[in-house]
Formats: structure tokens, C-alpha cells, sequence
């Protein structure tokens, strides 16, 4: 992996949130491929409960203030910066008060999924091909983890697919359980559609469920990494029609050697 660059996109990153498969999966991949010389970038949506102030979070203002349309609506993005401690990796948080200031993650005190998540969701991936634009840095890999960051493959393949700076990148996502209950908003497929993408790229979130959105993430991505030990039926047996490359699930503790060789024998020399 030495040399190699990986941007690794995650809908949370410790130590920013709290310690979970998710959260700690990303992190160590990164650190993992950060150890063995490669480079890497962390993106994550910079949640209203994550403090600032204890985590060192500051604004780049250089990145900042170009607005994405979202659903026919110009929404300011905001970018803010941090380095994990002891391991001189840097952490990207996109940010826009309308979307990330609340002090939850997806759900309300009743426990019910925000109307908004599918924009959030639209938001953190434009924003995060946007930001890497701008800092013109060219990924070998993009590994996305978690749901909230799963619309990443299907922009980088259709709305992004003329942009060079992506020409060459090899996309990875991370197949977890964390779900959610139910749908996401109906309008969600409509509000790709506004980005120009066809209706055949989005027919799997017809239905905005979270089975189908990591089917989405799949259908655009060029390898798939088994994150959690058990999956949904549904994407169980998607996966069984899947010709591309596809990983099997190794705890935190052991994927050191998996991931690499997945990495550098069956994504990178595709």
C-alpha cells in the first residue's frame, strides 16, 4: 500500500463518536493502510454532537464557502479540519448548519428517522467529491463505510463520471448492519434525479430502505468488503449475482492482511 492514496468516507469516525463496528472499522482502516505508507483522507459529516472544541476542529476556509444545490436549493458547505491524535491522519468534516448542527445523528428524541436524511445524505457526497476537487488529490481507492455515506459510489460514477480527477479511482464499500427502521423520505430517488441521473441507476431505492441503499452502493461500486459478520437476506442474496470482487467478513482484530491483499491483489489490479 506504500505510496498508494485511499480516501476513506464513513458515516462515523472514532474518536469523534462513539466506539461501535462502524466507527472503529473505518478508523482502523485507515490507520491500517496510514502504517503501511500509504496516504490517506477521512471524511465524515461533522454532527452537531461532536464537540468541537475538545476534538480541535477548525474551519478551512479555503475549502469552505461554495454552495451544492441540493433538491433545487443552494446549501453553503462548510469544511472543518482535525488530526486524530498519535497518528497524524486528518479528518474532514463536512459541515452545513441546516443539515449537521442538530445534536443527534439520524433520529429524534421519539426515535424517529429525520425527513431530511436523504439530503443529508445527497449533501455529504457532493460535498465530499467537491472538497477532494478542490484539494485536487486523486484517490487510488475510495473505501465508503455506513449507509449515510453510501450514495458516494453512484455520484462518483454518474454525476462525477467526466471529472477526471476520478477517472482511475477504484471504489470499495463496507457492508454493516447498523440500519435503520423503515424508509427514508419517498421524494429520495426524485431528488437524485434532479442531479441529472437516470431513472435505471436508482432503481433499487425506489424504495429508500436500508437494504436498498447499500444495494445502490454495491451496484456502483468495483469490490465490497463484508464488514459485519451478519447481513440482511436481501443483500445476502444480492451478493450471490455480484461478479465483482467481494470479501468475506474478518473481525477488526485479524482484516490487517486481509484488507491489504484485497487491496493491492483484486481492487487495484482490476
Amino acid at each position: 500500500m506504500r505510496d498508494k492514496r485511499v480516501l476513506i468516507v464513513s458515516s462515523e469516525v472514532v474518536p469523534y463518536l462513539p466506539d461501535n463496528e462502524l466507527s472503529t472499522s473505518s478508523f482502523e482502516a485507515a490507520k491500517m493502510i496510514h502504517d503501511k505508507g500509504g496516504q490517506t483522507r477521512i471524511f465524515m459529516p461533522r454532527y452537531g454532537l461532536i464537540n468541537e472544541r475538545r476534538h480541535q476542529l477548525h474551519e478551512v476556509i479555503r475549502l469552505s464557502g461554495m454552495n451544492l444545490v441540493i433538491n433545487d436549493m443552494d446549501m453553503p458547505l462548510i469544511i472543518k479540519v482535525a488530526s486524530i491524535p498519535k497518528e497524524r491522519m486528518q479528518v474532514y468534516f463536512i459541515d452545513n448548519d441546516e443539515y449537521f448542527k442538530r445534536k443527534a445523528l439520524f433520529t429524534d428524541e421519539e426515535d424517529k428517522l429525520f425527513e431530511d436524511n436523504d439530503e443529508r445524505a445527497i449533501f455529504f457526497a457532493k460535498g465530499v467529491v467537491e472538497t477532494v476537487k478542490k484539494l485536487n488529490w486523486s484517490p487510488d481507492v475510495v473505501h465508503v463505510h455506513g449507509w449515510m455515506a453510501s450514495l458516494l459510489p453512484l455520484y462518483i460514477k454518474e454525476y462525477y463520471k467526466d471529472d477526471a480527477l476520478f477517472a482511475n479511482s477504484k471504489i470499495v464499500t463496507s457492508l454493516y448492519n447498523n440500519g435503520f427502521e423503515g424508509s427514508l423520505n419517498t421524494e429520495f430517488a426524485n431528488k437524485i434525479k434532479f442531479d441529472n441521473i437516470s431513472d435505471s441507476k436508482i432503481n433499487s431505492i425506489t424504495t429508500p430502505n436500508h437494504s436498498n441503499i447499500l444495494i445502490n452502493a454495491i451496484e456502483n461500486s468495483d469490490a465490497v468488503i463484508k464488514a459485519s459478520e451478519n447481513l440482511s437476506d436481501e443483500i445476502i442474496n444480492y451478493l450471490k449475482t455480484y461478479k465483482k470482487p467481494v470479501l468475506d467478513y474478518f473481525p477488526v482484530d485479524e482484516f490487517d492482511s486481509a484488507y491489504t491483499s484485497f487491496y493491492t491483489e483484486q481492487v487495484l489490479d482490476q
